[in-house]
């Protein structure tokens, strides 16, 4: 993929693994529409139903040009709009004629909303066995905490991550950015990618299109998935793990060191061959070889030595000398990046991450470029985020309304 696109290139044919694949996305905000933005980056019809009016919220949030959201160029790329009233009949009767014919759903209400409105589980896959239906929310749809509402920030702290992102004895702080709902959005990705081989593998004369099922996320067993050796540390040593700051808890020497610039160098010394080539850069072969650091148990022991010696050697040099010397000797080392930074990176280019799509109004807006790399069925951006009901009329004649019917439903307000 190349690191500019075009906004001929912006409106081509979509592409990609996923192509005929038909998603309904009854979601807002993160954690159910990235999980749709992602199938959409590689060639999936995506259909996203949000209330008329004010549409989705993210429409509005942080930064926007023009009176949307830039984040919203990202977040809804490559989908269509239909804005639709959910809590009226006739809409929910839209919703179950569009799932009836769709492969995948999406959607992360709280738990029950989808039941109150006449299109659970049992309703629509009644309609269409094949049916995938990825159920994102804050505590999952069963258990006693399912009715709680639930954003990230609160499942990253249920889930364990928020105790140790801090300095120890400072306050736990967040992460940055709603890791908790992406991490969510990407387990739904890979259920849904499993749910369709499941479907595939059990197509029979009574399933033809194979057999659907739901997928219940919630948000904090998404954070807890990816919480490392957390939970058996404490089951086998009755160790509770604190906040480490920017170090690494057991692994040596792994640390941001403050370089001369007042910049930072995040420096991985971890591995023993590796360790003794960073002993040598720094000047300190004398610890290099001493045979009490030839492995990471030895050198967890005297971190706070290790950590002193590297970063008195970081303190006197820029951190771009800091990060030519240690790539030299083959340390892996790198600064820490603003987005400015990522937006100047050369290897961010050359690797097709800075995308840059034509607005509306004529003006370049970069955005990040897609995630994985396919080498034979790459995904792209096909379309820009729509307007709020920009293609109501087109899908609502995919499924046999007439003018006038559309007509109706826009005068009662069920439709936009």
């Amino acid at each position: 993929m190349h690191a500019m696109q075009t906004q001929h290139d912006a409106h081509q044919r979509p592409q990609g693994p996923l192509i005929g694949l038909k998603v309904l996305e009854l979601g807002q905000l993160i954690a159910g529409p990235f999980a749709a933005k992602t199938l959409a980056d590689f060639g999936a019809d995506v259909i996203k139903i949000e209330p008329p009016g004010a549409g989705d919220p993210l429409r509005k949030w942080r930064m926007l040009k023009d009176g949307t959201s830039v984040w919203w160029q990202v977040q809804s790329r490559n989908k269509r709009s239909l804005a639709l009233d959910l809590k009226a009949p006739e809409a929910q009767d839209i919703v179950r004629t569009l799932a009836a014919e769709a492969d995948v759903l999406i959607e992360n209400f709280r738990p029950g909303a989808m039941e109150s409105w006449g299109l659970g589980p049992e309703t629509l896959q009644s309609l269409n066995p094949g049916l995938i239906m990825l159920r994102i929310s804050g505590y999952g749809q069963t258990g006693p905490y399912r009715d709680r509402p639930g954003f990230g920030v609160v499942a990253e702290a249920m889930g364990g991550m928020r105790h140790l992102t801090a300095e120890p004895g400072r306050v736990p702080v967040r992460v940055g950015v709603s890791i908790g709902d992406t991490l969510a959005s990407l387990h739904g990705v890979i259920g849904i990618l499993l749910a369709l081989q499941h479907r595939h593998a059990t197509v029979s004369p009574e399933a033809p299109r194979g057999r659907g099922q739901v997928i219940d996320v919630a948000l904090y067993e998404a954070v807890f998935n990816c919480m490392e050796s957390l939970l058996p540390e404490y089951s086998a040593f009755g160790v509770v793990r604190g906040p480490a700051g920017s170090a690494m808890p057991g692994i040596a020497p792994t640390n941001a060191y403050r370089c001369a610039d007042g910049g930072y160098a995040l420096i991985a010394g971890n591995g023993d061959s590796i360790f003794k080539r960073l002993m040598s850069c720094i000047g300190r072969e004398d610890l290099g070889r001493d045979p009490t650091l030839a492995d990471n148990a030895g050198r967890v022991a005297r971190v706070q030595e290790l950590d002193a010696a590297i970063g008195a050697w970081a303190a006197t040099r820029p951190v771009n000398e800091v990060l030519a010397a240690l790539d030299a000797a083959q340390v892996p080392a790198g600064k820490i990046y603003t987005v400015a930074d990522i937006a100047a990176d050369p290897h961010y280019a050359a690797r097709g991450m800075l995308q840059t799509v034509a607005m509306e109004d004529g003006s370049a807006l970069m955005v990040p470029g897609v995630v994985p790399r396919l080498s034979v069925t790459p995904g792209g951006q096909w379309r820009q985020a729509p307007a709020l009901g920009q293609d109501s009329e087109a899908v609502l004649r995919e499924v046999g309304l007439t003018e006038e019917q559309i007509a109706a439903l826009r005068a009662r307000g069920v439709i936009a």
